[in-house]
């Protein structure tokens, strides 16, 4: 397992995109999260934002940068035709999407960290700026605090969560094009799909097993109580998601390319 780790991660810092990718990944999350801070406004006490999430909106940005990522890895090889290579190198088709997985995670994790760090951080210096005082209820930012180690915590495992998902569709599809416009369509308009529903029961069930909006409830920090699902449970329905996505493109691969 060792060298397949290390032949992934030779293919992968070797190519031209990844790189600009994981550096995309953090610099737009913290991009959006800071456009987020200075936008919204409290201007009186009790005014029912919740501070935390609204420093990290840009984890719904930077999840784009990390599905391309994941596609890229997989898709890239397909393209290629390297994958003939990869697989005769290493004809065990669990080991090389394990390896993949294993550099993927890695990669996304380092850059979440830094994404969301910088989100956090980029909360704390403007959102006073915009009525988020201890006058009015919020104290600065700050990780040590439990619910906001919490969001930003969940925040970086949810961008390895997407990593996931989005490695599994694309060795499933193995198109950049299908895999691509799979992610994304998951990751964005299921979520405005579910809000165009009439019915309050049906919308909430399709709440609950949307991969993104049951992912992005690690993030609430004062009204958690009122989401479909709590914060842990709904990044479990997100890695329950990644966990099918992989089963079924490990299948695939085996079956198809054996």
């Amino acid at each position: 397992m060792r060298h397949a780790v290390y032949a992934e991660w030779t293919k992968l810092r070797t190519a031209p995109g990844p790189g600009w990718l994981l550096a995309g990944t953090a610099v737009l999350t913290v991009a959006l999260s800071a456009v987020a801070a200075s936008s919204v406004t409290c201007a009186s006490a009790g005014c029912g934002h919740d501070a935390a999430r609204i420093s990290l909106q840009g984890v719904q940005l930077g999840q784009a940068t990390v599905a391309l990522l994941a596609v890229l890895m997989v898709c890239g090889e397909y393209g290629t035709g390297m994958i003939r290579t990869s697989l005769v190198a290493m004809p065990r088709r669990t080991t090389v999407l394990t390896a993949k997985a294993t550099v993927l995670t890695g990669l996304t994790l380092a850059a979440g960290t830094a994404g969301v760090l910088g989100s956090v951080l980029a909360g704390r210096l403007l959102l006073p700026g915009s009525g988020f005082t201890p006058a009015h209820g919020y104290p600065p930012l700050s990780p040590a605090d439990g619910p906001t180690l919490r969001a930003a915590a969940g925040s970086v495992l949810y961008l390895a969560l997407i990593a996931l998902l989005s490695l599994g569709v694309a060795t499933a599809v193995r198109d950049s094009a299908a895999a691509t416009g799979s992610v994304l369509g998951l990751l964005y308009l299921f979520p405005l799909a579910v809000r165009m529903v009439a019915d309050e029961g049906t919308q909430r069930l399709l709440w609950q097993l949307s991969p993104a909006s049951a992912g992005l409830a690690v993030q609430a920090t004062t009204d958690a109580a009122g989401l479909p699902l709590g914060p842990w449970a709904g990044l479990g329905v997100l890695a329950a998601w990644a966990a099918a996505a992989l089963l079924a493109g490990g299948l695939l691969l085996g079956r198809r390319d054996a």
